[in-house]
């Protein structure tokens, strides 16, 4: 009896995952021509990499089947009621899988995207909608979905034969209560993706350059339903100014494209290899500190003086996921949202790995963690990063920590990797995301007391290597090196969010194509990075609304001129704080008015 109990729950979830997994072939094949230009193996991966999606949306959908079990333990009903509520339930599941899947196979042509709520803005005048559709096209639509949902039904009416409502007794049903409650334990980490940081989102299926290939893997009932209750008005978040005044404002701010004029030359070539370093959280007041006359940050100190030095550079935001669009797409950071989190939406941005892949560079993109993380590798692979290399596609001898493996072993690995590239004679750009210096802090590292303090410190000694690796060898005569952090810190800890120390990070410029060692004391920000670095390389970014090249002839009028006004929190840092940490040292200059 328990046995036909517990093969109907997993009955449940395997059907409803290879009934998901079908939708791939079917979209393929529907797109012929598309799919075509993929291999074979590509064609598997699709099918391989949606089972991640395919078994979130069959967690659901096993869920109140799992529940009903558990209540037939103890509860006794006829037969034929626990199996009619099987059925209504299971016919309600397949209709509304197959409309989804009906209406996103033909919408996809036309929207280049898998199914959203979006679909719900025109639904809401079902006539002008119905106008647009042909006849024969709602024929075969209709019958795909006939088709599809019959296919479900039959095979959820033959699990259901699995089903025994005949309760057991109270010595039986307690332990097989709780096994029933371990088994929705697992049911649950379907539902969340895995036991990783990341919950589940469109970025874990995604596994290739080809964009429609990610599609394709794509779920469309959890694409749908994942943003059906998500009403927020993005238009509406930020109003402040009427349209004139706004227009009017933001002319004065907008990136300055070629028409500027040609941008001073910093680098001794406009075709180097370009690496990318997104430092986790290494705030200027930490690089500036001291404790008992140590710095915390001896390379990143050492590296300001043998490069360009950006004196005065702020970050856009306090999160990884919103500087790296900042840094990668020139796109500023939002107060309540992150863009990143919005396929849809981070998709059309334009980018550093857009521009220059149009270019002839090669594109990569590493990380020691989870890129499903806040949909990073949705993002970056729509945004043309080419390839992508993260926790599940590296091996190391040495255990990894909660966010991942640690800056030692991905800083020597990465190296080699650029080292190796350079070796090729193609030109490349090559990502890198740092992650030790984040909490929990947990380093092999034993340099100070102060748990944070000694991350940072750890952080900085394998960046430090890292460069020192890569200088040794010949990739170093071509590359240009960009180090930048992701965002600010707290530090001391008594620097309060909005205080413009809080959100001052450095950027320091290296490699054998940058001309010399030089301070840049223009006010910046993140932002900027995109059309400063394509500058140098003679590469248009009129794409780029908001970036300004720092080295063009009019400096960039930094969104940092608003904090004028906050000029006196200053002097609340300037003084030496209590203990032996040393102050950050104040700017060279005041903010600009």
């Amino acid at each position: 009896m328990v046995k036909k109990k517990l093969a109907f729950v997993f009955g449940v979830f395997c059907a409803t995952v290879l009934l998901m997994a079908v939708q791939k072939p079917v979209f393929l094949a529907y797109y012929a021509a598309d799919a075509a230009q993929a291999s074979a193996e590509e064609w598997f991966g699709v099918i391989w990499h949606g089972l991640t999606l395919d078994s979130t949306v069959a967690g659901y959908v096993t869920a109140l089947p799992l529940l009903l079990t558990l209540a037939s333990l103890w509860v006794r009903l006829p037969e034929r009621i626990w199996r009619r509520v099987l059925h209504v339930y299971f016919v309600l599941i397949a209709v509304l899988t197959a409309s989804i899947f009906a209406v996103d196979v033909e919408l996809y042509r036309h929207w280049g995207f898998r199914l959203d709520s979006t679909v719900m803005i025109y639904l809401s005048d079902p006539k002008e909608a119905m106008a647009s559709v042909d006849f024969w096209l709602g024929v075969r639509q209709t019958l795909l979905a006939v088709v599809y949902a019959a296919l479900m039904i039959w095979v959820y009416r033959r699990i259901v034969r699995l089903f025994d409502g005949r309760p057991l007794r109270l010595r039986a049903a307690l332990p097989w209560s709780v096994g029933l409650l371990l088994l929705a334990g697992c049911d649950f980490l379907a539902i969340r993706g895995g036991v990783g940081a990341s919950l589940a989102n469109v970025s874990k299926v995604y596994f290739s350059a080809n964009m429609f290939l990610n599609h394709a893997a794509t779920n469309p009932v959890f694409s749908f339903l994942t943003t059906l209750g998500d009403h927020t008005d993005y238009a509406s978040e930020y109003p402040f100014f009427d349209e004139g005044t706004r227009a009017a404002k933001f002319d004065a701010l907008r990136g300055n494209g070629p028409a500027s004029g040609p941008s001073e030359r910093v680098l001794t070539t406009t075709r180097p290899n370009v690496v990318v370093v997104i430092l986790e959280s290494f705030a200027r007041t930490v690089m500036d500190a001291d404790i008992d006359g140590r710095p915390v940050m001896p390379n990143m100190r050492r590296f300001r003086d043998e490069g360009i030095w950006f004196e005065n550079f702020f970050a856009n935001s306090f999160r990884t996921d919103r500087g790296e669009v900042a840094i990668l797409s020139g796109f500023p950071a939002q107060t309540r949202m992150s863009i990143m989190k919005l396929p849809a939406k981070s998709r059309s941005l334009p980018s550093l790995a857009r521009s220059l892949a149009g270019e002839g560079y090669a594109t990569g993109f590493v990380y020691g963690g989870d890129l499903n993380f806040t949909n990073q590798a949705s993002y970056m692979y729509a945004t043309g990063w080419q390839q992508l290399v993260w926790q599940k596609d590296l091996r190391f001898d040495t255990p990894p920590s909660d966010w991942g493996y640690d800056d030692a072993v991905m800083c020597d690995w990465f190296a080699n990797r650029v080292i190796a590239q350079s070796e090729s004679g193609e030109p490349f750009l090559a990502g890198l995301l740092t992650l030790s210096s984040h909490r929990p802090f947990d380093v092999p590292f034993d340099k100070f007391d102060d748990r944070e303090l000694n991350a940072f410190a750890f952080a900085d000694d394998c960046v430090g290597r890292m460069i020192d690796k890569l200088r040794a060898s010949p990739a170093w005569n071509d590359l240009l090196v960009v180090l930048v952090a992701d965002h600010g810190y707290p530090w001391p800890r008594s620097l309060s969010y909005n205080e413009p120390l809080r959100h001052h990070i450095p950027m320091i410029w290296l490699g054998g194509a940058v001309a010399g060692p030089r301070v840049v004391e223009e006010y910046a920000s993140q932002i900027d990075i995109c059309a400063t670095i394509l500058g140098q390389l003679e590469v248009a970014h009129d794409d780029f609304d908001y970036s300004k090249d720092i080295f063009a002839p009019t400096p960039p009028a930094s969104s940092l001129t608003t904090l004028s006004t906050t000029v006196s929190a200053w002097s609340m840092l300037r003084a030496k704080p209590s203990g032996t940490l040393r102050a950050a040292r104040p700017f060279r200059r005041p903010l600009p008015v």
